[in-house]
């Protein structure tokens, strides 16, 4: 192992130790004068004697950069230098950070700690080859090359970008010296620690499928007596994000019954339990219930705080983009309807009518802002539905009217960084198109058909922001019951579940 020798400061520092003064006794001078013989006694200063040393595992510029914020260190032992690897967080300067993924279309999300563990003992940074999105295999990659097109993986439930400090390989700075050296060189290395995410830096959005508090749902809160029930199980999962969104497409009123798309105004509990900050109002039944009721839901909403897009008390409300700024990540959500019905072209409440050229202006001016878009559709719905068995005809993309696939693309080739559609019923497949991705169809979050077993499903995207760039989408299957309580799959179920949505994605 090399030493390198510190230059010694040129300005003046305050030492750790007390330098002893060389004392002279002008004992010579004044023996000649008394007839003394010539006496001087000098007492030498203690002098640094320490050099810095670097284990192989820094490397060459680090080497460099800590040198020189260590130049002003006197040494009085030696330094030296290595690093240590760890899954746990330390206070210490960070020096890198790998986290596990896979390849985007890769049905695996989660690792066991053994897994993971294996997977660091064959880890080597100067050997790293990003995964591609048809790719199995599972990899260890720095922070900095974390994208959207790479699937980023749990470790025993802990997801990175939720725990911030678990889920992930930490490389860290290790000194080895005397304590009070070590202390002081910590503390200047720390300039040199990886930026890493934070609470306050990152924007984490969950946008979840169909919502339909009603029906079924009406008789089991009569039961209940609490719509919360049916949050049970996704309340602190989702109320965790920044913000949350739901498609919801049931108005409130007091006329609600168990035979009509309408809900209960108690059902609003079960939105305030998932922490509901967006809502969209796409959907082809919010006026099964009077223009009134719709109005008055608005009105809710907005009371509550709970931004709306996609529809309102006008075509013109109905239409205006919803553009936020969090955490340093600006976003616009647009929401259409092309559906059987729904929307509005006047003074009357209603969903926002998807319009070609208006939709351009849209996606044109939310980039020229620097914005991430997002585009939600409320498109056609596909309609096989099998009793008691499974069906698959409703994971294709191409299974519903209309050309789906080609008008979903187009979007992204107008410039929308992701496409969603928020009408199906039961989950659709998913793609990579373009500079984007497109998640055709989300399925049912709160519903009551429970007798479909496609109905019963939905997939919650979860998208992350750093430092206004889009790192990661993670795809969290849900699943309920007869008893409308949704829940999140266990992870054996979701593997399943994503592996039968990626055989059906468009091979076009």
């Amino acid at each position: 192992m090399p030493a390198v020798s510190l230059p010694q400061p040129k300005s003046t520092v305050t030492p750790r130790h007390h330098h002893l003064v060389p004392i002279i006794i002008f004992a010579a001078l004044a023996g000649t004068l008394i007839g003394w013989g010539a006496i001087s006694l000098i007492v030498h200063a203690n002098t640094p004697h320490g050099s810095l040393h670097f284990d192989a595992s820094i490397p060459a510029t680090t080497q460099t950069e800590l040198a020189d914020l260590l130049s002003d260190l006197d040494l009085w032992q030696d330094l030296t230098v290595s690093t240590t690897r760890t899954t746990e967080t330390q206070d210490a300067p960070l020096l890198s950070l790998y986290l596990p993924v896979t390849g985007f279309y890769n049905s695996v999300s989660d690792l066991t700690t053994e897994q993971f563990t294996e997977l660091q003992s064959t880890f080597s940074p100067d050997n790293l080859t990003l995964p591609a999105p048809d790719s199995t295999d599972l990899v260890l990659v720095p922070l900095q090359d974390l994208t959207a097109d790479l699937k980023l993986l749990s470790v025993d439930g802990a997801y990175y970008l939720d725990t911030l400090n678990s889920g992930a390989l930490f490389e860290y700075l290790t000194f080895s010296g005397d304590p009070e050296t070590v202390s002081a060189a910590q503390e200047r290395a720390q300039a040199l620690s990886l930026a890493t995410p934070t609470a306050d830096t990152t924007l984490s959005l969950a946008q979840t499928g169909v919502t339909a508090l009603s029906r079924g749902m009406y008789t089991k809160l009569q039961q209940v007596g609490d719509a919360s029930y049916f949050a049970t199980n996704l309340a602190d999962y989702l109320s965790q994000f920044d913000l949350t969104h739901t498609s919801n497409e049931a108005s409130f009123t007091n006329y609600a019954n168990s035979e009509n798309i309408c809900s209960d105004p108690a059902m609003l509990s079960a939105l305030t339990a998932i922490g509901l900050d967006i809502v969209e109002l796409t959907g082809n039944h919010n006026q099964d219930c009077g223009d009134e009721a719709a109005l008055t839901t608005l009105d809710l909403y907005h009371s509550l705080g709970i931004y709306t897009v996609g529809g309102g008390a006008t075509a013109a409300e109905a239409s205006e983009p919803l553009t936020l700024s969090v955490d340093g990540t600006g976003f616009t959500l647009l929401a259409y309807n092309l559906s059987t019905g729904g929307y509005t072209t006047d003074s009357t409440p209603g969903a926002n009518l998807y319009v070609e050229e208006t939709a351009a202006n849209d996606i044109a001016a939310a980039k020229a802002r620097g914005d991430f878009v997002i585009v939600d559709v409320q498109y056609y719905e596909c309609n096989e539905y099998v009793n008691t068995a499974e069906d698959a005809t409703c994971d294709y993309a191409d299974s519903a009217a209309g050309d789906q696939i080609g008008f979903f693309r187009h979007l992204i080739d107008l410039g929308a960084d992701l496409v969603v559609g928020t009408s199906a019923h039961q989950p659709q497949t998913y793609e990579l198109y373009g500079d984007g991705a497109i998640y055709y169809g989300l399925g049912n979050l709160f519903f009551d058909q429970y007798w479909w077993p496609g109905t019963t499903r939905s997939l919650i995207l979860v998208h992350y922001f750093w430092q206004g760039q889009h790192l990661q989408t993670r795809l969290v299957p849900t699943v309920y019951d007869s008893n409308f309580q949704t829940t999140l799959m266990n992870p054996a179920s979701a593997a399943e579940f994503l592996d039968r949505l990626n055989s059906a994605r468009p091979r076009l």
